[in-house]
């Protein structure tokens, strides 16, 4: 599917961000509280900024989401913006002439399919019928195939020259149990993943971290923590916990995967007591560890610090301390763990060279 892009709202929307801050800096006139000042005082007990990091967590982290994308996509436009200059010095041309050799002669005008096609897609926003609004749709399709081929002969010339992109996402950095990690422990790219047995999105994701896994063989680990959506998933706490179980006997990655494969409807007492039995496990010590609730403390402090760290739903993946949020594709991992071993190849070229 073609995209089209609309740089000047990108513009408008990274002017503001600017503007904000820069207002912001503007009304300061105090110096900034410290970390141990409080920010309230109620009948005599201080409230400190760390207080309110549980509950403003997720907002914060989707904020400094926000701020990071808005930047990225406004460099990506300002990188692709000095490739044309720096090309058509090359050739002798402004950028206008090369656009118009390079990209613009060379889209063709839409075919009566694609406009018709077109039409199908916005006709309930014309309420018009399709021969008077042909000619306009004709030339609004051919902008958009033009603005699209624009970016990517930009990109062409990005895929030839040396560019590298210093900016980063924001990052958390976030905890994990050495007990409960796949992969080679010594693998630079961490993916922690806050994940509920009862959840679909977690049972797919299952799938694309196995692949992962296997694509960056002793260079990946994937480190699981408990976050059971208590009022969506009714059986996923107690699935938390026979997970919990099964690591007590040492076969907490065979039971994940068991509890992935099977039914997700089947997470009551009597179906993970059979999943456990048919993993060989030592079912009178299973039963009474997920009886006695033995491990509820330790699922509680991974819900915790899941919450203080952005996590609202699962699956939630920290990258390096990179956030995703959801069942993203591989690709999208792909593209984070990319340029993550590239930082430490390149931390690592530079320590060696001093």
């Amino acid at each position: 599917m073609r995209r089209a892009y609309n740089v000047g709202a990108v513009w408008l929307v990274f002017a503001a961000l600017l503007v904000l801050v820069g207002g912001a800096g503007l009304a300061q006139h105090a110096p900034p509280a410290s970390p141990a000042d409080p920010i309230a005082m109620v009948a005599g007990q201080p409230i400190y900024e760390r207080d309110l990091s549980a509950t403003l967590a997720p907002q914060m982290l989707q904020l400094r989401q926000q701020e990071y994308e808005t930047k990225s996509r406004a460099l990506d436009e300002l990188i692709r913006s000095k490739l044309l200059e720096s090309e058509a010095k090359k050739r002798g041309l402004s950028t206008d002439q090369l656009l118009e050799e390079e990209v613009d002669a060379k889209v063709p005008e839409p075919t009566d399919g694609e406009v018709k096609g077109y039409y199908l897609a916005v006709k309930n926003q014309l309420n018009q019928p399709f021969d008077q609004v042909k000619p306009q749709l004709q030339k609004a399709l051919k902008a958009l195939e033009t603005q699209q081929a624009r970016q990517d002969y930009a990109d062409s010339l990005r895929a030839k020259s040396e560019v590298v992109v210093l900016l980063r996402p924001p990052k958390v950095d976030v905890s994990y149990d050495l007990a409960r990690v796949r992969g080679d422990p010594k693998a630079p790219v961490t993916i922690v993943e806050f994940s509920d047995f009862q959840c679909p999105y977690c049972k797919k994701a299952a799938a694309t971290l196995k692949d992962l896994l296997a694509k960056y063989n002793g260079r990946v680990k994937v480190a699981y923590r408990d976050f059971p959506m208590r009022t969506l998933h009714p059986q996923a706490q107690l699935a938390a916990e026979a997970g919990r179980c099964a690591e007590d006997q040492g076969k907490f990655w065979e039971y994940h995967d068991a509890l992935f494969a099977a039914d997700q409807s089947r997470l009551d007492e009597a179906g993970l007591a059979e999943t456990a039995q048919k993993l060989g496990l030592d079912e009178k010590s299973f039963r009474f560890c997920l009886s006695a609730g033995k491990f509820k403390a330790q699922i509680e402090q991974d819900v915790q610090d899941g919450t203080k760290a952005g996590v609202v739903g699962t699956p939630g993946f920290f990258i390096n301390g990179v956030f995703v949020n959801g069942a993203k594709p591989l690709a999208e991992f792909g593209k984070i763990i990319g340029a993550e071993l590239a930082a430490i190849g390149s931390r690592t070229a530079t320590q060696a060279s001093r």
